[in-house]
């Protein structure tokens, strides 16, 4: 889409001030895998799953897989799953953070309020006290642990995060998305967990919000507004249910038109309240749900391949990373270093309820 000059959009009001995204980190497994890797690792021979792998769009993800015993691959039980899960986010929570403070030259005791986000394990306590331990966050910190709701979880926990910014200009609000989808899987031969496992990876990102008058558009978005929109008749298309026993995600084949169908309205919400039009938003910052699903955003939304290139080129290269997916987006847009004062952007999340959440960035 083309860039509107800021001056041109006249009915939108550009904020002065507000909390910002400063600063980004990210981290994933060292352990790399093709889905042809995958596959050959499993033995699988079913057609049908052999072509959910290699149809996904997806080339590669960052995974923790267990050592071949044999040559076969080893069930996990459930307790070395959690274990994984805590051990990931521990470690990969940590370099992510690490990596979004050092470039202001900050550390976790420089952090006031702590929000970690994760739905692919249950700690108790939680990831913000491991973290703390771990990490050394002053002993004071406030913080949230935000689980269980899934791929748009992000967006859900931002909020309060820019919430906080908002109501305590200069205090450093970080929240960390931990996502060890690897710990969520399970093996059992099933169409289903099939198209899970063919799709989730592991990755963690962090990002930094503060409200600060010498912050200017250079150093990040301002978060400007929410719309929520939850799809209540679809409620159980994303879940987890118990295989036995462990926890097994299940996707409804629908879900990309039910999204499809619904994304306009959050997306129309959010604009039209703030005197917007589809055509002044820049840049599209969307989940790696899938490449059904942003087939169906595109469609509905009048989107092309380029505007949601950052998604495809995460899904391709990380998969679906849940609710820290859109971030790793944010990180390769600002790669780019394309953007310019005034840009406006649109972040779009999706996950169980099913629910779609939508934010507007203003640089």
């Amino acid at each position: 889409m083309n860039m509107i000059n800021k001056n041109k959009i006249q009915d939108f009001v550009y904020p002065e001030n507000g909390p910002r995204i400063v600063s980004i980190g990210t981290a994933n497994p060292g352990t790399r895998y093709s889905q042809e890797e995958i596959v050959k690792l499993y033995h699988e021979t079913n057609p049908i799953i052999v072509g959910l792998f290699q149809n996904s769009h997806i080339k590669h993800r960052h995974l923790i897989l267990p050592e071949p015993v044999n040559g076969v691959m080893p069930e996990e039980t459930n307790e070395q799953l959690i274990a994984k899960h805590r051990k990931g986010v521990e470690e990969f929570g940590a370099k992510a953070v690490e990596e979004c403070l050092n470039p202001l030259n900050l550390g976790p005791r420089d952090i006031d309020f702590l929000c970690c986000v994760s739905s692919t394990g249950f700690l108790c306590p939680g990831i913000t006290a491991r973290l703390i331990k771990k990490m050394g966050f002053r002993e004071n910190v406030h913080r949230i642990d935000i689980l269980g709701m899934g791929c748009n979880a992000g967006l859900n926990a931002i909020n309060p995060v820019v919430s906080f910014a908002k109501s305590n200009p200069g205090k450093l609000g970080l929240m960390v998305c931990t996502e060890i989808c690897s710990a969520a899987y399970v093996y059992n031969k099933t169409l289903n967990t099939a198209v899970v496992n063919s799709l989730f990876g592991d990755g963690v990102a962090a990002v930094l919000v503060r409200q600060d008058n010498a912050d200017t558009w250079k150093k990040g978005p301002i978060v400007h507004d929410f719309e929520s929109h939850i799809i209540v008749d679809s409620i159980e298309a994303m879940k987890f249910e118990l295989e036995r026993d462990k926890l097994s995600f299940f996707l409804d084949r629908d879900i990309p038109y039910v999204i499809g169908l619904n994304i306009e309205k959050p997306v129309t919400r959010l604009l039209k309240r703030n005197n917007l039009k589809l055509r002044h938003i820049k840049h599209w910052l969307v989940h790696s749900g899938g490449k059904k699903v942003l087939d169906a955003i595109e469609y509905n939304l009048g989107l092309t391949d380029y505007d949601v290139r950052h998604t495809l080129h995460i899904l391709q290269n990380f998969g679906n990373l849940s609710s820290g997916s859109f971030l790793f987006s944010y990180k390769e847009l600002c790669k780019e270093q394309i953007i310019e004062e005034g840009d406006l952007g649109v972040a779009i999340t999706m996950g169980p309820g099913t629910t779609i959440e939508t934010a507007l960035l203003v640089w």
